[in-house]
């Protein structure tokens, strides 16, 4: 029987999903991934070459499916409407929670590292394309532009990845009484704001 390697790199891609997004990529180990997928590690090494190789594909791929579930494009005869993009990308997270985890990870363990980043080129790339498409907004009178897109772009991420990777924040200034549909409103209400261009 021919050995099916799609498959196979498709279970270790899911396996190395929950090991990175639980431990991070200094805290994962590959034999954890190997067994969780049911596959012995050294296809691991055939496939992807190391632990951070392996890493740098996890999020690759999960970058991959964010970017087609919720993109962030203009729409002719629209204006652009950064507040719902924002709701959707919370959505995105919350059926999704290990995305932002592997961000954060990626972030407190690689971050400020000088090496690259996980396919740090296609998501320099990826990430000037809605910075691009801000700019344009912009120009156009239909986003604020006292700040540069860049930084609004930032600012946006932030915010949305702030509800998945500070919930001891929701605890302490929410009580803990944390309410997905009432925190995706307020996510929108303030990017809307945020964003709004100042009345001419």
């Amino acid at each position: 029987m021919a050995w099916d390697t799609a498959r196979t790199q498709q279970l270790l891609l899911d396996a190395a999903v929950e090991e990175f997004a639980e431990f991070g990529p200094d805290g994962a180990r590959i034999a954890r991934v190997a067994t969780r997928a049911g596959v012995n590690k050294e296809r691991i090494y055939q496939y992807f070459g190391s632990k951070d190789q392996l890493f740098a594909a996890v999020l690759a791929s999960e970058l991959g499916k964010l970017a087609e579930a919720v993109p962030l494009a203009p729409v002719p005869g629209l204006e652009l409407e950064l507040g719902d993009y924002a709701g959707r990308v919370f959505d995105y997270h919350s059926a999704n929670p290990h995305f932002s985890r592997l961000l954060a990870w990626e972030g407190l363990q690689r971050g400020t590292e000088s090496e690259a980043l996980a396919a740090e080129p296609e998501r320099t790339a990826h990430y000037g394309e809605k910075v691009a498409v801000l700019a344009a907004a912009q120009r156009a009178g239909e986003l604020a532009d006292d700040v540069d897109p860049g930084r609004l772009m930032f600012a946006v991420i932030g915010l949305v990845n702030a509800w998945f990777t500070l919930p001891q924040m929701v605890r302490l200034l929410l009580s803990g009484a944390t309410d997905p549909v009432a925190d995706r409103e307020a996510l929108v209400t303030l990017v809307r704001r945020l964003t709004r261009p100042a009345a001419g």
